[in-house]
């Protein structure tokens, strides 16, 4: 941009993978090209953008995409972490080791003033946001108020690695009959597009799921999964990504994105979730030992 402006992208997508897809062209024709703090000597520049995905029903099939870089394992593998925490044993910044999982940060948020210092004070006790969202929402239908925080102002800014998302934002909107329905909002600081935003729109998608169902329970009405929207301030494709993301891009250009998806019934697509679902349930850490 020779304006000195940096893109802004606005989409909208029926379901997972077209929204994947479109978000993935969408970047690679007018992202701005601009280097990055990971690239390596002889990296091209990224292709970056602001960009903000609407996706009008998150469960609508296919819902898989068979072509991001990942499948089934690496799927519900990340879903747990997500939703269930089955990594939260990982963090151990003292260590050296994870500083954080959005797991961690969403169910169990306390803030600290040295995240690599395991005397630092710790002067809150933990707050489950999303257990807040469910009980403001319950009590309150209409209210805006219902929102959940990943950042640590007081210690993430000088951590190497700090979350990517940053807030997650949830609304009732009366059904017109006597349910509702819930519509999310994630907003992410910074976001690899090709390898990373699938599985995270996945797990996100799957909250958005539990926290409508959780509501459901408590109100006594029906509560049904609405829109999701998507703001990422930065949303990124890596230079040293482009030989595979080029090849992926020449698909897209030729055939409609149902020819990359699978539904979610897919019988290969549920054996080897199942499958992951009875290795994680023995070994949380099963898939890490397995990939080495």
């Amino acid at each position: 941009m020779k304006d000195g402006n940096f893109p802004v992208i606005a989409l909208t997508a029926g379901c997972l993978p077209e929204a994947w897809e479109k978000a993935v062209l969408a970047v690679w024709d007018n992202g701005l090209d601009i280097k990055t703090q990971y690239d390596r000597p002889g990296d091209p520049p990224s292709k970056d953008a602001t960009v903000m995905v609407t996706i009008t029903n998150p469960f609508a099939e296919p819902r898989i995409h068979k072509n991001f870089p990942g499948g089934p394992v690496e799927l519900e593998s990340y879903r747990q972490e997500v939703i269930d925490g089955i990594h939260d044993h990982w963090i151990d910044p003292a260590a050296g080791k994870w500083t954080y999982t959005y797991h961690e940060r969403l169910f169990g948020y306390s803030p600290v003033e040295d995240i690599r210092n395991p005397n630092t004070k710790k002067p809150f006790k933990k707050v489950n946001q999303i257990q807040y969202i469910i009980d403001a929402l319950s009590k309150v239908t209409h209210t805006r108020r219902a929102q959940a925080l990943t950042w640590m102002p007081t210690a993430d800014p000088a951590t190497d690695d700090p979350p990517c998302l940053q807030r997650i934002w949830c609304r009732l909107i009366s059904d017109g009959a006597s349910g509702f329905v819930l519509n999310m909002n994630t907003h992410w600081r910074s976001r690899d597009l090709y390898k990373a935003w699938f599985m995270n729109v996945y797990a996100l998608t799957d909250l958005q799921r539990t926290i409508a169902e959780k509501i459901s329970q408590n109100i006594k009405k029906n509560v049904a999964v609405g829109r999701y929207v998507d703001i990422s301030d930065s949303l990124h494709i890596y230079g040293s990504y482009f030989n595979d993301v080029s090849r992926e891009i020449g698909k897209m250009r030729l055939s409609p994105f149902t020819k990359r998806a699978w539904e979610s019934t897919h019988p290969v697509f549920e054996m080897m979730t199942r499958e992951t679902r009875e290795k994680l349930a023995k070994d949380p850490d099963w898939f890490a030992k397995a990939k080495g």
